[in-house]
């Protein structure tokens, strides 16, 4: 069931707020029990601005995801600096699919984009969507070829904004076929310090993220880094130690990620999801999945770490993510700082 209006609201005001950001946001709603109550003690924007900000977003074909609304993803409310308000434009039912994401370096080769498109469309027939960030190189070659299939595309930017300008007609076509995300307002333009917050949706987002032709200071391990720290899976194509190109990718597998020379090494790594497209509408039913039973016996009063649950149980990052936002919305599960969970 969806926030109330009037909930839904406050946290868009909460999420639009200065000085709020999405840890901050999720440390107001548990201190003072809701959005409603937070809003009338701390300084928030005002009705009349995220009234605007709506209705321009509907003019662009696009809509909020709240946090807390039956749509928003499971996989990313289950982290300690979810993002309190998406902006989305296109099909949103798209975030109810199994997901991976691929990326890498913007200046790749044409061997590095191929192996991109090819991976791409192996893992969409096999029922994933794709999830990256849009940018030059790889991210365009993986989303321009899983469009048949299911691709998300997570912005630094607003929505109504298109960078790099020359996928103008990619961004299009992702937002008719597809989805495209963001958690900046409309009209913010991609400032640097956007791409790294950018990246942890990416990877939340996603079961496990594929890296190809990430350099020694690449923006790709970032995401990587970020990826481990959600318990997600981190592969990596590797390449030859002599190209500078592949510095980086050949440092991740070095330090434990999964060397990944076509889809199936993915596939038999995390399973072979359903090719049905799926949606969030209804939360697991908690008491009739074996996978699910396993994490509740695993958790107790005693917060344990998200990525903790995931090792033990053995069982993929976003099945984790789904099981807990199905315990949180029936009142069992309470969340803490560090990505731990306990039971109530």
């Amino acid at each position: 069931m969806d926030l109330a209006p009037e909930e839904r609201r406050a946290r868009l005001r909460l999420a639009r707020s200065a000085r709020i950001g999405p840890v901050t946001f999720h440390e107001a709603l548990a201190h003072y029990g809701s959005a409603r109550a937070a809003c009338t003690t701390l300084a928030t924007v005002s009705e009349a601005s995220i009234e605007r900000e709506e209705n321009a977003l509907a003019a662009a074909g696009g809509r909020f995801l709240v946090f807390g609304d039956t749509l928003y993803p499971a996989a990313l409310a289950a982290l300690p600096d979810a993002p309190p308000v998406l902006s989305a434009v296109g099909d949103p039912t798209w975030l109810g699919r199994p997901t991976l994401a691929i990326v890498g370096a913007r200046e790749a080769s044409l061997a590095g984009r191929r192996f991109a498109a090819d991976l791409a469309s192996a893992l969409g027939a096999a029922g994933f969507a794709i999830a990256s960030g849009l940018a030059r190189g790889i991210d365009a070659a993986a989303h321009e070829a899983a469009l048949a299939t299911g691709t998300i595309a997570v912005l630094a930017c607003g929505v109504d904004q298109v960078y790099p300008p020359h996928h103008a007609a990619l961004q299009a076509e992702i937002a008719a076929r597809g989805l495209i995300l963001s958690e900046v307002p409309l009209g913010a333009p991609p400032i640097a310090r956007a791409f790294p917050r950018r990246n942890r949706i990416v990877s939340g987002l996603s079961a496990g993220i594929v890296v190809i032709e990430a350099a020694e200071r690449s923006g790709s391990l970032i995401t990587a880094q970020r990826a481990a720290e959600q318990g997600r899976e981190v592969f990596v194509v590797p390449g030859s130690p002599m190209d500078p190109r592949y510095a980086g990718s050949n440092g991740l597998i070095r330090d434990g990620a999964i060397l990944v020379r076509d889809a199936n090494d993915i596939l038999n790594a995390l399973g072979r999801p359903s090719s049905a497209r799926q949606t969030s509408d209804k939360p697991k039913e908690i008491g009739n999945d074996a996978g699910a039973a396993r994490i509740v016996q695993e958790l107790g009063a005693v917060p344990t770490a998200v990525d903790e649950l995931v090792r033990r149980c053995q069982v993929s990052a976003a099945f984790v993510a789904e099981v807990l936002m199905a315990l949180e919305l029936e009142g069992r599960l309470e969340r803490h700082r560090g990505n731990r969970v306990s039971l109530i």
